[in-house]
C-alpha cells in the first residue's frame, strides 16, 4: 500500500516538475526565462576550475615542493635521496644481488625523473603564483 503511495506522489511532483516545460517545447517556443538570458544576482567567482583554491594553496604547494626537492637532491647521507637510492644500486651490485640491483634501479629511474617533474611543477607553480598575484587573489598561507 506504501509502495502504491509513493509511486503516485513521485509521478505526481515529476509531472508537476515537468509540466511547463513540455507545453513549452511541444508549441515551440522558448520558456520565459532562460537561464542564459536572466542575469545572475551574484557575480561569477571563477571559471570552476579551481583556481581560487590554487591561488589560496600555492604557498603551502610551494614549501611541499622545496621540502621534497631538497630531500631528492640531498647527499647519500639523506634519506629519500637520489644518491642514497645510487649507493644502494652499487652495493647490490657489488654483492652480485642482481634481482635487487634490478629493483632497486628501476626505483633510482623514477626517483630521477621525479626530481625533473617536480622541477617543472615549481616552474609552472611561479606561473600560477604570478597569475594569481596580478588578479589580487589567493594569499594561502
Amino acid at each position: 500500500m506504501h509502495r502504491g503511495k509513493s509511486v503516485i506522489v513521485a509521478c505526481a511532483a515529476t509531472a508537476a516538475l515537468l509540466g511547463p516545460v513540455g507545453v513549452a517545447a511541444a508549441d515551440g517556443s522558448a520558456p520565459a526565462s532562460t537561464p542564459a538570458a536572466a542575469p545572475s544576482a551574484k557575480p561569477h567567482k571563477g571559471a570552476g576550475d579551481g583556481s581560487q583554491g590554487l591561488c589560496k594553496r600555492s604557498k603551502k604547494i610551494d614549501k611541499r615542493l622545496d621540502r621534497a626537492l631538497k630531500r631528492l637532491k640531498g647527499q647519500a647521507s639523506v634519506k629519500g635521496s637520489v644518491a642514497r637510492l645510487a649507493k644502494r644500486v652499487e652495493r647490490a651490485k657489488k654483492a652480485d644481488h642482481t634481482e635487487v640491483e634490478t629493483f632497486l634501479n628501476h626505483k633510482l629511474t623514477f626517483r630521477r625523473s621525479l626530481v625533473t617533474t617536480l622541477e617543472q611543477r615549481q616552474k609552472d607553480l611561479s606561473k600560477v603564483q604570478t597569475w594569481c598575484a596580478s588578479r589580487g587573489a589567493g594569499s594561502g598561507t
